[in-house]
Parts: structure tokens; C-alpha cells; sequence
């Protein structure tokens, strides 16, 4: 059989058969440390899983409006006034099946085919994946330590071509944990706004930062379209909701685009994430928050150890982008090794870097860190067999 050509561009997140083979490992008696998954151990807030109880019993089942429930998109627009200083209109939020609902608004609006996308290489695959379902071209352009692993106003400038549509930043980003200044993001915006040119930013892990206070360039300009998610900061990954700002002239198309292709997001989910924004759910994201960075910095520590420690630490999410080419030019054949001989799983660098990515790993420090201590001293028991 034939498939669409557009789907045959999409390859497969290679870290989910690692995770299967993970668990097939646990399954038959194996301790297993995951590293590997971008879901941290923290259940969902008890008040959030206490509205969503709530919004059950009094039946809010049925359907919302396509853009979302009017109360959820309030209560975002006064995150963003709170937390960021950007004055928000409400009409400008699009609630949406996750994070992946948003980016599938938003590559259909923007791009189509002939057109083409500026993004940093490394990135989170399925930000490529979404643009080439569009039938646009990515222009994966290889950052590094130079321009904080983020895609600068200087690289927008010299990759910029004449049929180049948009340009899609991610702060901070996955899989490496950087972050844009605001200074740095108010750079690349202007130059993408000289080009004539539209800005998305992928702000999916907005709040969990350790050196640099959280930043939306919804307070830098109200042109950039913004994705982000209830899933990583405020732990509700299998509620699958997630948001999209948009600049006023955008609701619209947008609008019409959600009623066809999903008609709402669920609506149980968008009741409970009201309480995401109380302040009792507050102090706890916060908790967790403080938590992560010490998470990152023990991790950090024994790495040193190692010689292995980034030399650019992750200012946010919860993920090290690590470079292994002392040791190994194949992360897959690495990952699966440390897998089947310590029991550390981790992803390989060729699911998020076009360049470079048989030469790099990722570690999610999304455990405790009694744990990534164990796993620090397998990992250094595997390398010192070589």
C-alpha cells in the first residue's frame, strides 16, 4: 500500500520503543531507573483532581464552545497578566487537545506546501513533524553552546529565504533545557517581523525554570503565536489539554479549524484545570518546581563526577542534553546497551537532532534523587567497561 507521502516524513519517537523495552524488562523482574519519558513522578495537584471529581458528579460532560470554556480561557488570559505582565484578551485563547492540538491549529493556519520554517536543531521532533504534515519544509538549523542552544536572531537572519514563512523557537526547549532571554527573544522577534515572517514559540514548559524567572513573549509582542500545555508544569499529562495564543485576526480561522477538526477539547479536563490557577494549586506546582532544580543540580554533580556534565547547564524543563562521543558515535545503540545492562533508560539524541544526534542523549531528571544518584553509579559502572 501507498501512504500519503506527507506521513512517510513523519519518523517514529524512537524513545517510546525504548520505553517499551523498558517496561518489558520490569515486567520480568527488572529494576529499572526511567530516565527516558518526559513525565515526572508527581501525581496531578489534588485540587485539580479534586475539580475534575467535581465537574463529573454535576455532569459537565457535554461538548464546550470549539475555542474552549469561556472560564478557562479567562483565567489564562489573567496568568499571562499576573505572571508575565501581558495584557491578554481572552478571545485571543484557543483551548485545545493538548499541546499537539495547538501546533496542529497552528501548521495548518501558518504553513502549507512550498512554504518553509526556521527551527533549532535540536528540537522536539514532533514541532518538524507537524510542519511537514502542512506540507512545509523544515530548516533544521544546528545550534549549540554558541547561541545557548536556541535559534538566535543572527541565525534567523542568515537562514531566512525567500519563500521561509515562519520561524518556531522553543523556551525552554526540549531536549536541551535552554532558555531565551528577553532580550534574546525580543531579537529574533524583530527580525522575523522584518522578514515579513510569523513567529510560533513553543512555551510547553513555561514555569519550570531554575536561573531564569519565566518569561512569555506574549509580554514582548502580541503578533507571535504561542503554544503551551497543561502537561508539564502543571502535571496534567494524560488530561491532554493545552492552549493557544493567538494574535486577534487569527481567532477566527483558528476557530474554524478547531470546530472541524476536534470540535472541543474535553471538557471534564478544561472544569479541573481551573483549580490550576488557585493559589493552593500554586504552592504546590511551585514545591515541585524547587524540587526539579534540586533534582537537576544532583544530577549535575554526579555527571561532573563523570566528566560528562553539560557545559551549558539547563536553565528550565527537566531534561540535560548530554554528549557521549567520547564513548559512543550511535545513541541508540548506546541507550539500548545501557538499558540491557544497567537498567538506566535514557532516549537517544537521533530523535531530537537532525545533526549531531548519534553523538548526544537525553536524561530526564524526572525522578527522585536517591534515584538519579543509582543511576549515576550504573552509568559510570557501563562506561568504565567501555
Amino acid at each position: 500500500m501507498s501512504w500519503n507521502s506527507r506521513v512517510e516524513r513523519v519518523a517514529p519517537f524512537r524513545v517510546m520503543s525504548l520505553l517499551e523495552a523498558a517496561q518489558a524488562r520490569e515486567a520480568v523482574g527488572h529494576d529499572v531507573i526511567h530516565l527516558e519519558v518526559g513525565e515526572p513522578d508527581f501525581a496531578t495537584p489534588a485540587p485539580v483532581v479534586a475539580a475534575g471529581q467535581a465537574a463529573l458528579t454535576a455532569g459537565h460532560t457535554r461538548y464546550t464552545p470549539a475555542a474552549g470554556l469561556p472560564a478557562l480561557r479567562e483565567a489564562i488570559a489573567g496568568h499571562y497578566s499576573k505572571h508575565f505582565g501581558a495584557e491578554v484578551d481572552p478571545a485571543r485563547v484557543l483551548i485545545t487537545p493538548g499541546a499537539s492540538g495547538a501546533l496542529l491549529l497552528a501548521s495548518q493556519l501558518l504553513v502549507g506546501p512550498g512554504d518553509r520554517v526556521l527551527m533549532a536543531d535540536p528540537n522536539y521532533p514532533c514541532n518538524r513533524h507537524f510542519m511537514a504534515l502542512a506540507g512545509a519544509e523544515v530548516d533544521a538549523v544546528p545550534v549549540g553552546t554558541e547561541s545557548g542552544w536556541q535559534l538566535d536572531a543572527e541565525l534567523v537572519a542568515r537562514h531566512w529565504r525567500d519563500d521561509t514563512r515562519l520561524a518556531m523557537l522553543a523556551s525552554p526547549s526540549n531536549p536541551t533545557g535552554h532558555m531565551l532571554d528577553a532580550e534574546q527573544l525580543a531579537g529574533v522577534a524583530a527580525a522575523v517581523a522584518a522578514r515579513g515572517g510569523q513567529l510560533l514559540v513553543d512555551e510547553i514548559y513555561q514555569g519550570l525554570c531554575y536561573d531564569l524567572e519565566p518569561l512569555s513573549v506574549a509580554s514582548i509582542t502580541p503578533d507571535a503565536f504561542v503554544v503551551n500545555s497543561f502537561s508539564k508544569y502543571f502535571g496534567m499529562t494524560g488530561w491532554r489539554l493545552g492552549w493557544l495564543l493567538a494574535p486577534a485576526d487569527a481567532v477566527e480561522p483558528l476557530t474554524r479549524l478547531a470546530q472541524n477538526v476536534f470540535l472541543a477539547a474535553p471538557t471534564p479536563a478544561q472544569h479541573a484545570a481551573l483549580a490550576a490557577f488557585t493559589p493552593e494549586c500554586r504552592e504546590i506546582l511551585e514545591a515541585r518546581r524547587v524540587e526539579l532544580g534540586r533534582r537537576r543540580d544532583a544530577l549535575l554533580a554526579g555527571l561532573a563526577r563523570l566528566g560528562l556534565a553539560p557545559s551549558l547547564p539547563p536553565q528550565g524543563a527537566f531534561y540535560l542534553w548530554l554528549d557521549i562521543s567520547r564513548y559512543s558515535d550511535d545513541s541508540q545503540a548506546f541507550c539500548r546497551r545501557l538499558l540491557e545492562e544497567e537498567n538506566v533508560a535514557i532516549t537517544p539524541g537521533i530523535d531530537f537532532a537532525l545533526a549531531g544526534g548519534e553523538h548526544h542523549v537525553r536524561i530526564a531528571f524526572t525522578t527522585g534523587i536517591a534515584r538519579l544518584e543509582e543511576a549515576v553509579s550504573r552509568l559510570e559502572r557501563f562506561l568504565a567497561r567501555g
